[in-house]
């Protein structure tokens, strides 16, 4: 399969794809976005644990393969979006983000979900352990201007660490699952 210049690395085994959405807040009733969806072990263990999936992968030969493993697995919740995900329209009801983008393109994903006219009620991604840590609202670690944007509006935190050969193929730089969920208005 290709990959995006090679900063692509998918999740192999769909047992550890459903652990890692049982990590998060989504529910039955979610609409969520699998973000460069590739050949679907995200997608299909969504559709297990959620009312709709939009599947979003630009490259033709991996939606092929997505294709054929949503038919495989039976699975009917699945809209899927051929096209680039910076350049896709988001959802203006509520919906979360659980995915495992092309590492170089982490932070443009980051800033368009942030700065969307109906930004994501919580977002899941696995990313480099490095930029991660610099979207986290701590004195441990330097927090980027990008990461003082997000715990504006979004609690922020690592999950779950992943392993080199949980991917394919497997990434040179310790991953991650980060989560941000929204800040709620406080009542008074």
């Amino acid at each position: 399969m290709r990959n995006h210049l090679l900063s692509q690395h998918f999740l192999k085994n769909p047992r550890l794809a459903l652990m890692l959405i049982g990590h998060t807040n989504i529910k039955k009733r979610d609409v969520v976005l699998d973000i460069g969806a590739g050949s679907g072990v995200i997608t299909v263990a969504l559709s297990k644990r959620c009312k709709q999936v939009i599947a979003i992968e630009k490259d033709p030969v991996a939606a092929k393969k997505l294709y054929a493993n949503l038919k495989k697995h039976h699975v009917k919740n699945v809209i899927v979006i051929e096209n680039d995900f910076l350049d896709c329209d988001l959802p203006r009801e509520n919906y979360k983000v659980f995915a495992n983008p092309p590492f170089d393109l982490s932070s443009k994903i980051v800033h368009k979900l942030l700065e969307a006219d109906s930004p994501p009620e919580s977002f899941y991604l696995i990313l480099q352990k490095q930029f991660a840590l610099k979207l986290l609202n701590t004195d441990r670690h330097y927090t980027s201007q990008l990461g003082r944007a997000l715990i504006s509006k979004y609690q922020t935190k690592i999950r779950y660490p992943l392993k080199p050969t949980d991917f394919t193929p497997p990434p040179a730089v310790p991953t991650v699952l980060f989560e941000a969920k929204k800040i709620k208005p406080i009542l008074k």
